[in-house]
This record gives C-alpha cells, sequence and structure tokens, in this order.
C-alpha cells in the first residue's frame, strides 16, 4: 500500500474511478431527471438545468450516461469476477500438476484464444432478440477474457512450484490442495490482480464495441457503446451527444489502466521502482 500510494498518477486515477463507479452505480437514483423521462427541452445543449444536454426527444444525456455508465461497469465488474476466478483455477491446476493435465488445459485455453469473439457475440445475439441481457453479454465477455488469466497465472505457478518453500511444505505433509491455497496463491496474488484491472479496461471496451455494434445491451436499456451509437449521426450538429460519452468511456478505460500499472509496480517485487521512495 506504501508503494503504492507514492504513485501519484495511479492515487489519483484511482479516486478518479471510484468517483465514476459510485456515480455510476447510485447517481441515476439521485440525479432529477430518470434515464427514459422525457422532458419538453429538446436537442438542447449543456446547461445548469442538463449539464450534458438532452437528445432529440427530450431526455437528459447525464441520466442516461449515468445509466450506460452503470450497466458498463456492472459488465466489466462481473467479467473481471468470473474470468480472473475461473482462469486461476485453470491456471493453477495447469502450472501445479503439469504433465496430462497441463496440457488438456492449455490447449483448451489455446483453443478459446482462437476462437473470434466479435463473431461469438454475434451468434448470442442472434439468439437473444428481445433486447440484449447485460448478464448474457458478461457471461460471453467471461468466455473470452479467462484464457489470458489462465496462461498468466500458469506462469507464475511452474516458477513457484520449484520454491525451496514448496518443497518444505510437502516436506512436511501438506497436500496438494493446502500448497495451492496457502502458499502458490498468495505468492501468486500480484500478476492475477494487475490482470484482473486490465480485464476491467477489456471489459467495458469490448462492451462498448458491442453495444456500438448493436450486439451487446440494447433498447430500451442503454450502455455507453450503445450512446455512442446513437450519438455518431450528430456528431457534428450535436456534439454532445457523442463526445460526453466517449469521454466517459475514455475516462474509466485510462483510470482502470493507471491504476493497474501502479499495482504492477507495487506488488512487484523485484522491480526497481517497487523500492523507490
Amino acid at each position: 500500500m506504501r508503494r503504492f500510494a507514492r504513485r501519484r498518477l495511479a492515487v489519483a486515477s484511482l479516486a478518479v474511478l471510484v468517483v465514476v463507479i459510485v456515480a455510476s452505480l447510485v447517481g441515476g437514483n439521485l440525479w432529477r431527471y430518470g434515464f427514459a423521462e422525457i422532458t419538453d427541452e429538446f436537442s438542447t445543449g449543456p446547461s445548469w438545468q442538463h449539464p450534458m444536454g438532452t437528445d432529440g426527444i427530450g431526455r437528459d444525456l447525464l441520466a442516461r450516461v449515468l445509466q450506460g455508465s452503470q450497466k458498463s461497469v456492472q459488465v466489466a465488474l462481473l467479467v473481471a469476477l468470473l474470468a480472473t476466478t475461473f482462469g486461476t483455477l485453470v491456471g493453477a491446476l495447469a502450472g501445479y500438476y503439469r504433465g496430462l493435465v497441463d496440457g488438456v488445459l492449455m490447449r483448451a485455453t489455446d483453443l478459446v484464444l482462437t476462437i473470434p469473439g466479435i463473431a461469438v457475440l454475434a451468434v448470442v445475439a442472434a439468439r437473444v432478440r428481445e433486447g440484449g441481457s447485460w448478464v448474457l453479454v458478461a457471461l460471453v465477455l467471461s468466455f473470452l477474457a479467462w484464457a489470458q488469466t489462465a496462461r498468466v497465472v500458469r506462469a507464475e505457478f511452474v516458477s513457484l512450484r520449484e520454491r525451496e518453500f514448496v518443497a518444505a511444505a510437502r516436506a512436511l505433509g501438506a497436500g496438494d490442495g493446502r500448497i495451492i491455497t496457502r502458499h502458490l496463491l498468495p505468492n501468486a496474488a500480484g500478476p492475477i490482480i494487475v490482470n484482473a484491472t486490465l480485464t476491467v479496461a477489456f471489459a467495458i471496451l469490448l462492451e462498448t464495441a458491442l453495444s456500438y455494434l448493436e450486439l451487446g445491451i440494447r433498447a430500451p436499456d442503454t450502455s455507453l457503446g450503445l450512446l455512442v451509437a446513437e450519438g455518431q449521426q450528430a456528431a457534428t450538429t450535436r456534439p454532445w451527444l457523442f463526445y460526453f460519452p466517449g469521454l466517459v468511456i475514455m475516462v474509466i478505460t485510462l483510470c482502470v489502466n493507471f491504476v493497474g500499472d501502479g499495482l504492477r509496480d507495487a506488488l512487484d517485487p523485484t522491480s526497481a521502482r517497487s523500492h523507490r521512495r
């Protein structure tokens, strides 16, 4: 924590990210307008009444951005949780047991890495005609994202399983489960946490792209990608409809990446920057 706190950019990014996440989760309930509420002001620019303006049918854009951010954040956090958990399990088993287990699990991981994600999601979207469920989108994104985590964890376990403390644990009679959960996983926590933060950024960008292509969350619900897609036609005449959702996407993604960089440096005991005072 002290090493992370010395990285001002990472700390500032974490603070901004927390504000955006809290605003996305509870801001919609506190703001004066609902995301589907229609006002009597059509296509108005930013003002005190509507800080991000309104769209062509009078809906407050700030309310819609808050709702869209909520769905994007929910998808990203669920993807990070599921992909990190499953990827860690697969990587841990492959790296610890090696041999046949390693071969089977890693070939399955390689197979997932070769699957074109957009094609898979296009098929799923075709099955879900009545609006895109954000939970279904998160599950599909998790299926596409766990493989990278598995490879990272497997590499860490291959290195750690030959260390002296693992041999000492075996000599004291510790079983495989105890060695994995009590000795190896804590020592691999740094790369796992960093990879989880990067998975959040990956999920937000991919969900945005899918909603933009109408393969993810769809009306009557909304997401940041869907708002960007709806506002692209008005980018030159009513730029606030296009640029405000895009700016929120950029802020979230950059903050997540900066926090991930700070965590990587702080958790890496071999990094010279992790010991800098």
